[in-house]
């Protein structure tokens, strides 16, 4: 016996019947709404500002939110990297990171 299985949107803002499912992020949360035509072309209008000046993540759905502690209690060794390199002050890229680089981080943290 043949199985028929539909699924059927619903527009999550109004209940009307929905087109398509969005996908976005925010605060590393990662939310997905479905939406009819119009509400969709709400959405990408009102982002769009916010959009065009951002930065597209690759890889995959997004990227993990970067720690801000490490396991031993202080700041997580990949963001002061980060945080260094966008800073222009040079850091080791491996092993334990100078203090005064640390220094700074916390300062500015």
């Amino acid at each position: 016996m043949a199985k028929k299985t539909v699924v059927l949107l619903e527009d999550d803002i109004d209940g009307s019947e929905a087109t398509e499912t969005l996908s976005f992020a925010l605060d590393g949360s990662e939310y997905e709404i479905d939406l009819n035509e119009g509400h969709a072309h709400e959405l990408r209008e009102a982002l769009a500002r916010f959009t065009s000046a951002g930065r597209k993540v690759s890889g995959g759905r997004g990227r993990a939110v970067a720690r801000t502690k490490s396991s031993q209690g202080g700041p997580d060794a990949k963001a002061v990297r980060m945080w260094a390199a966008e800073n222009g002050i040079n850091v080791n890229t491996r092993g334990r990171i100078q203090a005064e680089v640390m220094e700074k981080y916390e300062a500015a943290h």
